[in-house]
């Protein structure tokens, strides 16, 4: 994957994502998903990034 490319219609603060461009706090994929770990969110911490991955 090209760490270069920043998809700037995805903003990224995590770092520590395997998919967090390099030069900017953007994404570096096409697309991301969003879900939940709750049964019934009600505020964005209920929210995740399925597209998260580790950095090595």
């Amino acid at each position: 994957m090209d760490h270069s490319r920043c998809n700037k219609a995805i903003r990224c603060t995590v770092a520590q994502c395997a998919n967090h461009c390099d030069s900017a706090e953007y994404c570096a994929l096409d697309s991301i998903t969003v879900g939940t770990h709750e049964a019934n969110p009600t505020v964005d911490q209920c929210t995740d990034c399925k597209s998260f991955q580790r950095k090595c």
